[in-house]
């Protein structure tokens, strides 16, 4: 599996208590926010059924109004 680079705009303060968490957690911010991530992918396919592994990006993956 490829590995992508992703930047993100943060507020410092957030980034400072991330890398507070990260750290008393023993990991680096990358690696923290990486397990947020997949612990809310895994939350949303438990809720909503598996993510197809082909998404396309430039599809519109937001589900409709309710």
């Amino acid at each position: 599996m490829a590995t992508k680079s992703v930047s993100i705009r943060i507020e410092e303060e957030m980034l400072a208590k991330i890398g507070h968490v990260a750290d008393y957690e023993g990991r680096s911010v990358n690696s923290h926010i990486l397990v947020l991530i997949r612990e809310s992918i895994e939350k949303f396919e438990n809720e909503h059924g598996t993510i197809d592994g082909n998404i396309n990006p430039a599809e519109n993956v937001k589900p409709g109004r309710k």
